[in-house]
């Protein structure tokens, strides 16, 4: 039975202020991935900024909790999923990850 995938949205955390801060930064999000090894799917991506498209119109903020980024993991359960969540770093640096399944159509 194949396990399903799970979507990590990020949200906040802000930019690294100096180089030094952005490659420890960097370093942390690196030893989190090597941890969590094949269940990694896809590392994903920073993103830039947040639209919001609704039927009224686009809202250029990003709404109340723009997202940040996203990865992509592959767990037995939500528990494991949520499980794996726990070691991100955006949570060291005051953001937050939004855990989901990602439903086979």
């Amino acid at each position: 039975l194949e396990m399903p995938d799970y979507v990590f949205a990020y949200h906040g955390g802000g930019k690294p202020a100096t180089k030094e801060e952005g490659d420890k930064a960097m370093a942390a999000w690196m030893a989190w991935f090597e941890k969590m090894g094949p269940a990694v799917v896809d590392g994903g991506k920073p993103v830039g900024k947040s639209y919001t498209m609704s039927r009224s119109g686009v809202t250029e903020d990003g709404g109340a909790n723009p997202i940040s980024g996203y990865s992509v993991v592959r767990a037995k359960d939500i528990a494991a999923a949520l499980e794996l969540a726990k070691g991100c770093p955006i949570l060291d640096a005051g953001g937050s990850v939004e855990v989901a399944e990602a439903m086979e159509m």
